[in-house]
């Protein structure tokens, strides 16, 4: 396992994750929240989150939209490595454009957060489709948890850095909090930009047959997208599992993005506690997600991400009838931080084994749009639960809907059947 992992392409690849996550735990997660309270202070409350909300909103549905047919068209261009390098530079460049950004200028963050968050998700499409470049299909499970683990060391020393910076500026040579949180927009983008090059450079796409010019990509792209939906319906095996994935990964992006929320306002723990607990995370989520590799080769992944359901379940339980302070919010972090990696680079190895090998980033297309629209029915079962008179705190059970149902469906997956399905879309 070590000789396929620290292999030049799988090497290259999985750094990208590296890369990348700098964004989403910096930026997504950490600062900009609090950076564009700051730069909102001139407007209502009430605006300032409607427009945050409305920016979150549109740029995923636009990457959600866009994603299986650029997908196509890369798939018949032979071009996904360019796509990436589009994407991802388009985020670095938001990334950075972030710290020249002042108080009052709330819609020009905005508009560069939503631009980066395009650049961000738009990117991840066809570095995920590119697995099958630089891996045998019995290796798929191991290669995606290593580039999950490695995403998570990689965001998580590049924020711990950052919150370093942000408590002690003078250490780093800067004025204040605010300049520091500026500067560490910047190390998001020189960070994010570094390294990309290994996989621009050490990655090779696997040769596309017959393929095509740039129109002619775009034109036969559209065609090939067409025909798909046509063919999507036939294969009954990669619905349920999508269906299933939509539900048990809507509850574990629910989970992600309430955390902290649940323990600052029905806890009450302080700013420092919850970094603590999401740096927390990160780092057990790094040895956890490559044991989950391992379990997936071992006994494939379909049951091993029902092991990590399991384990969700039960977390939902422990933080509704026994979660009190911050230690108690630690030990649930550390059961996130086991399951949260392996639970999404297995189904994304999964995934890759039930579609044909000459569409990946077609159909990854399909597997990031179900993503992208995957963390609505979780906030919205909490919401009603409340309505009908339920506390916050029992909200949290109704999110166990989403684990056991899309569990269900995952259990009724046989993924030999639809291995042999999409192979014969290959054939065609």
């Amino acid at each position: 396992m070590k000789r396929v992992l620290l292999s030049k392409p799988v090497l290259s690849w999985a750094l990208y994750d590296w890369a990348n996550s700098a964004f989403a735990t910096t930026i997504m997660a950490g600062f900009f929240p609090v950076f564009y309270s700051a730069l909102s202070s001139d407007i209502s409350a009430k605006d300032s989150q409607f427009w945050f909300n409305m920016t979150l909103a549109g740029s995923s549905i636009l990457v959600a939209v866009s994603a299986p047919i650029l997908g196509a068209i890369a798939d018949r261009g032979g071009n996904r490595k360019k796509f990436l390098a589009t994407f991802a530079m388009l985020g670095v460049v938001m990334a950075a454009g972030l710290a020249w950004v002042h108080v009052g200028q709330w819609w020009a963050g905005l508009l560069l957060y939503g631009l980066g968050t395009i650049g961000f998700s738009g990117a991840n499409v066809f570095y995920d489709s590119m697995i099958v470049d630089v891996s045998k299909e019995e290796d798929f499970d191991v290669v995606s948890a290593f580039g999950y683990a490695l995403g998570y060391v990689g965001g998580g020393l590049l924020f711990a850095l950052n919150v370093l910076m942000a408590q002690k500026p003078e250490m780093f040579g800067l004025a204040d909090a605010g300049a520091a949180v500026k500067a560490s927009f910047v190390t998001v983008a020189i960070w994010w930009a570094v390294f990309t090059m290994p996989l621009l450079f050490g990655v090779k796409e696997t040769p596309t047959p017959h393929k095509a010019s740039r129109w002619q990509a775009v034109r036969e792209g559209l065609a090939q997208l067409a025909g798909t939906f046509h063919q999507v319906r036939k294969m009954r095996v990669l619905l349920v599992f999508l269906i299933g994935y939509w539900l048990y990964i809507d509850g574990v992006n629910t989970v992600i993005k309430t955390a902290v929320f649940f323990g600052d306002r029905v806890l009450g723990l302080d700013q420092g506690s919850l970094v603590a607990a999401l740096l927390l995370t990160q780092f057990v989520a790094f040895p956890a997600a490559l044991g989950f590799g391992w379990l997936g080769k071992k006994i494939g992944p379909r049951p091993a991400i029902l092991i990590g359901l399991a384990v969700y379940i039960a977390a939902l339980f422990y933080a509704w009838g026994w979660l009190e302070d911050s230690r108690d919010f630690f030990n649930l972090a550390i059961a996130i931080g086991l399951v949260q990696g392996g639970v999404q680079s297995l189904s994304r190895s999964l995934y890759a084994r039930l579609i044909p090998k000459s569409k990946t980033a077609e159909f990854f297309g399909f597997f990031n749009m179900v993503g992208k629209f995957a963390a609505i029915l979780g906030p919205l079962l909490m919401a009603s639960v409340v309505v009908l008179g339920a506390t916050e705190r029992d909200s949290i059970l109704a999110l166990s809907i989403l684990f056991v149902v899309g569990g269900f469906l995952l259990w009724r997956v046989n993924v030999e059947a639809g291995s042999r399905a999409a192979a014969e879309l290959d054939v065609r």
